[in-house]
């Protein structure tokens, strides 16, 4: 009897779980999505009905697929090409469009006001958390939310601040050097030696690595370069796993390629966790150490937050130092070679822009190397360094969701609902800039970017990009010492593909005509 009614009651217990789940189950794949899309569909979004699990990525994956490895006239407007499901369903369904990723549906927003109202309510909507992006980043600030990327923030500002950044404009100039150095080689050794066909690309990527290298870790120069290889054999195959990255725990499989990211993950931590806990070691023996190198700064800015408010707890564990780092060396490398070879590119196919950013750069340097002072100077320079942001934007989308329901504007955005601010798509609006929004025209920037508020290369609001005036320092550094030197035109071998990888790099190089001005 006992037993019998032992059986009953597990019976019921089991029945009562799956019962549970499965209503748990339906409720997650459909009737959520359902009722998120009708109350989209009451506001005026439109979109394609709502499929049972996979929504709409089949299709999505499938455009991505026979868009990406396609190149295009240099002429056309480059979003088509780098949002081609987004661009379809726009064109389908209007500005006031969504898609679905799985049960998630999500908005394209292309109205500049919105995307800077949303971007500032940092309290009201959070960053979803792809995992790409954190495995090729290594993590860090730009994952952070609430208390915790307030406090990071904090304490990582310090690294950036424009004083220290002047302090690092010789050995940007010196890394710069190195790469003109090897730029003349190349050119001496080629067959007429008065010109020279080389993939600016590699090169760039090279010389944004060592700069970070160098203004990062100073004196751990050696260490860093290691981790800087590292770090782009992980880009390399993480760039394999992309279309795996809407699988649901696509990372835990144990798949080669998994493997091989976990181990370069792990060896990337382990050659940082050296050099910070020696760094650690010198500055506690007092031993004479880099001051204006970013770990140092950091590590400083880091004792400091937590002397002031007096609970060691509260300050950035070594993990947390080393997510940094790993973060500095994708946004300080990717993100700035990416800019310096879309400049590179339009001054190749638009020699009136060389000719005038070489002038400029002649009346305030002459041969010299830059100086912080001078940098400020270089109005041509910065005029066509915002118009190549504006064409190739280093994130041409930013993603957010609401923590629960809130209003933006006349809508109500539910909880559950993801937001695309499709910055590319605004920064080709014709609208904004006019009926020739897809030609390159630097005079655009002529009275400054206050004139030209659509302007969000680097994001907006208490969330814009840490690094920016890092990376425009730096692009300043490199196109002034590169025009001192060379003269570049387009090769015939180059194909136009942009692709976006958390920031928009060109897909199949950036192969140029390299001419030495001082033979």
């Amino acid at each position: 009897m006992e037993a019998t009614t032992f059986g009953v009651v597990v019976t019921t217990i089991v029945v009562a779980a799956s019962v549970t789940w499965v209503a748990k189950l339906l409720n997650t794949l459909w009737f959520h999505p359902r009722k998120l899309e009708k109350l989209l569909r009451q506001q005026g979004f439109i979109g394609n009905p709502y499929r049972l699990l996979l929504g709409d990525m089949k299709d999505y994956i499938k455009a991505v697929k026979e868009e990406q490895p396609r190149s295009i006239p240099l002429s056309d407007q480059i979003m088509p090409h780098v949002f081609a499901y987004e661009h379809r369903i726009i064109s389908k369904y209007g500005p006031n469009s969504f898609y679905w990723l799985g049960p998630s549906p999500r908005l394209n927003i292309t109205d500049p006001e919105l995307i800077k109202d949303i971007v500032r309510r940092t309290g009201e909507f959070e960053k979803p958390s792809p995992e790409t992006g954190k495995i090729l980043t290594g993590g860090g600030i730009l994952f952070q939310e609430g208390q915790k990327w307030v406090k990071r923030r904090k304490i990582v500002n310090h690294a950036f601040h424009l004083d220290k950044l002047k302090n690092m404009v010789p050995t940007m100039g010196l890394s710069c050097s190195h790469m003109i150095q090897k730029l003349k080689g190349a050119v001496a050794n080629s067959s007429n030696r008065s010109r020279c066909e080389i993939d600016m690309w590699a090169y760039l990527k090279d010389l944004t690595g060592d700069v970070i290298s160098r203004t990062a870790f100073g004196n751990s120069y050696e260490e860093a370069k290691r981790v800087f290889q590292l770090q782009n054999d992980r880009v390399e195959l993480v760039l394999q796993l992309l279309h795996f990255s809407y699988v649901p725990g696509w990372r835990y499989l144990p798949t080669k390629l998994n493997r091989k990211v976990k181990r370069l993950t792990s060896e990337i931590k382990t050659v940082l966790r050296g050099v910070i806990e020696n760094r650690a070691k010198a500055m506690e023996r007092g031993d004479e150490i880099p001051k204006d190198d970013l770990l140092s700064i950091l590590m400083e800015a880091n004792t400091r937050f937590t002397e002031e408010d007096g609970n060691e707890n509260e300050g950035m564990s070594i993990e947390d130092v080393i997510e940094e780092c790993q973060l500095f060396y994708f946004a300080g490398s990717e993100t700035v070679a990416s800019l310096l070879a879309w400049t590179i590119l339009m001054l190749c196919t638009h020699p009136e822009w060389q000719t005038q950013a070489r002038a400029e750069i002649t009346r305030v340097f002459g041969q010299s190397e830059p100086t912080p002072q001078g940098l400020n100077h270089l109005k041509t320079v910065t005029m066509i360094l915002q118009e190549v942001l504006r064409m190739y934007p280093p994130a041409p989308v930013i993603f957010r969701s609401p923590k629960e329901s809130v209003k933006i504007g006349s809508l109500t955005i539910p909880a559950g609902v993801q937001l695309a601010m499709m910055i590319g798509l605004v920064h080709y609006d014709p609208r904004i800039w006019g009926d020739d929004a897809k030609e390159f025209k630097p005079q655009r920037f002529a009275q400054g970017v206050s004139n030209q508020a659509s302007l969000i290369p680097f994001s907006s609001g208490p969330r814009i990009c840490i690094g920016h005036n890092f990376a425009m320092t730096e692009a300043k550094i490199v196109i002034a010492m590169l025009l001192q030197h060379f003269s570049f035109e387009l090769s015939p071998s180059y194909k136009h593909a942009p692709f976006a990888i958390l920031n928009l790099q060109p897909q199949y190089g950036a192969p140029i005509i390299l001419r030495h001005l001082h033979q």
